[in-house]
């Protein structure tokens, strides 16, 4: 790397941590906020969706979405959130960070929106104008994996990058918290509202017109706290290892970050010497490409590594996440359908699954940033899958023992700790990882191609989960659906899963202390120097070179 920004970056590496790093998270985080709020929101509302838009006079149950638009509810927005992380991946490192940044928020917020004013003639107009939105919602979703993770690894200083990393996925947890929270609010009021008899006593009249407000304001809410963030998106410098490394403007990376960060650093260009060999253009292996030989000596097993051990988290905890409420009926901690309302169903639902996320979820999050930098991140993500398989197999194995009464408190502290070790392992580290160990020019592309692949898991997890969970017994199925395997087989099939997750892991490297350009073997790549950098403590008068 030529020293021109070699200085720059060093001084970011040593910069204290200091408020605007903690700005930063917030900006970045805000958006995995939403992000995990619309997509987990669906999941509190489909049950609802079935009863006022798929009833069928004189059935015994509740209606429900059919199969295929079940599927399509629940995994369209993960086809946009894929095609959203290769795309604005690719686009960042092409663009910049930051210019790309505002386009996804805008995007989320429409799409929110929109999803909340999906009407039509039918029921299936209806869902077909939301799963347009929802795919577009995703998409939107999708590019702020690759630009959060990649400006919060280039803001960060390398002491407590990991830390900061996660911190920003950790918002996450109060977004799938928020969704529970505005869905308990929500039914709840409409639920006092509008006081209807349970399904079994009326069943036409346990679901009032009311209640189709209910789904539409809850998904409508996810627009509010990307808005809020908008303004400060726009107003975030574009990061100085991509003004530096990928824009090779030295000058205006320091100027960029002498305005955020309490450094001033000072970059006087000199003239390069002709006979100079360590220029950027002299050194072949300095801009190889994500499909070169190249690269995939340097990097090949590493994306493998990222790429596989987020494929196979995501089945797993997607899977699980979206389909807690199926989980929770098959061992009876929620009510038969027909004993409740339509609107009291959804705080049904959403009380389970609230809970879920304040012992389990939440909490798994911060304990990353907390030890993220203290264990490493092979660490955690091997611990994480280790305790994911054990305790999957160990809900799975005895699993006609927890659908007794008595052990329904059981079953649920077991099903906290697999979410625990979740996020206090896996579900942290493969999107800290992505953003640390590739060169910056490929750093937002390769983020997005592991994340992208993750988010085939979850498409997996999603439209595989529905069906397998299944009874075997066609006579206990969901109306329209063919008998599965049973939620114990699909249980074991993710503990199986989950192993998987282990053995991949072993090709993750660790990049707890290092640079960025350390880990990424970006500073092998030119040597040689044509700038003098600076950086003097803002609340000193004393310059200390770099």
């Amino acid at each position: 790397m030529a020293r021109k920004g070699k200085e720059v970056l060093n001084a970011l590496d040593a910069a204290k941590t200091q408020m605007y790093h903690f700005t930063a998270i917030v900006i970045a985080g805000m958006g995995f906020f939403t992000d995990a709020y619309d997509l987990f929101s669906i999941s509190l509302v489909t049950k609802l969706l079935g009863r006022i838009y798929y009833h069928v006079d004189g059935s015994k149950k509740p209606g429900t979405l059919p199969p295929n638009v079940a599927a399509a509810v629940n995994g369209v927005a993960f086809c946009g959130t894929l095609a959203g992380q290769l795309f604005f991946g690719w686009l960042g490192d092409k663009l910049g960070r930051k210019k790309v940044y505002g386009m996804t928020l805008m995007v989320m917020v429409l799409c929110s929106l929109g999803s909340g004013l999906s009407f039509g003639h039918s029921a299936n107009g209806v869902m077909a104008t939301l799963c347009f939105f929802r795919f577009w919602l995703g998409f939107g979703i999708g590019g702020d994996y690759p630009l959060s993770a990649t400006i919060m690894s280039e803001y960060a200083n390398k002491k407590t990058r990991g830390a900061f990393i996660a911190a920003v996925f950790a918002m996450q947890g109060f977004g799938i918290l928020a969704g529970g929270i505005v869905s308990l609010i929500v039914s709840s009021a409409f639920d006092h509202a509008f006081n209807s008899p349970t399904y079994e006593v009326d069943p036409v009249g346990s679901t009032v017109p009311q209640a189709d407000y209910v789904w539409r304001i809850v998904l409508m809410f996810g627009a509010i706290p990307a808005l809020l963030t908008y303004y400060w998106r726009m107003k975030m410098p574009e990061t100085a290892r991509y003004t530096a490394l990928v824009a090779r403007n030295t000058k205006q990376a320091a100027s960029d970050m002498s305005k955020v960060l309490q450094v001033d650093l000072i970059a006087e260009e000199e003239a390069q010497s002709n006979s100079n060999p360590s220029s950027s253009s002299s050194n072949p292996n300095s801009s190889f490409g994500l499909f070169s030989r190249e690269f995939a000596r340097r990097h090949g097993l590493h994306l493998l590594g990222t790429t596989t051990t987020w494929f196979l988290l995501d089945i797993a905890y997607y899977s699980s996440n979206l389909f807690q409420k199926d989980i929770y009926t098959a061992i009876g901690w929620i009510p038969a359908a027909e004993t409740m309302n339509a609107i009291h169903e959804v705080f049904t639902v959403s009380k389970a699954q609230t809970l879920i996320a304040l012992c389990g979820t939440v909490p798994g999050y911060w304990f990353t940033v907390a030890f993220i930098d203290i264990l490493g991140r092979f660490f955690i993500q091997l611990m994480g899958f280790i305790f994911m398989t054990i305790f999957m197999f160990a809900l799975a194995i005895p699993y006609d023992h927890w659908r007794h009464r008595e052990n329904r408190i059981g079953f649920l502290i077991m099903y906290s700790l697999t979410m625990f070790f979740a996020n206090f392992g896996p579900n942290a580290t493969t999107f800290v990882v992505p953003a640390e160990i590739f060169p910056a020019r490929l750093r937002s592309t390769c983020h997005g191609i592991s994340a992208a692949s993750g988010k085939a898991g979850a498409i997996v997890g999603a439209f595989g989960f529905l069906y397998a969970a299944q009874s075997s017994d066609s006579e206990k199925t969901d109306a329209g659906y063919p008998p599965g395997i049973g939620v114990r087989n699909s249980l074991l099939m993710l503990g199986g899963v989950n192993f998987l997750g282990i053995v991949f892991t072993l090709l993750v490297p660790e990049s707890k202390g290092k640079s960025l350009e350390e880990i990424s073997r970006e500073d092998e790549e030119q040597n040689g120097g044509d700038a003098v950098v600076e950086m003097t403590a803002a609340n000193s008068g004393r310059t200390v070179p770099v």
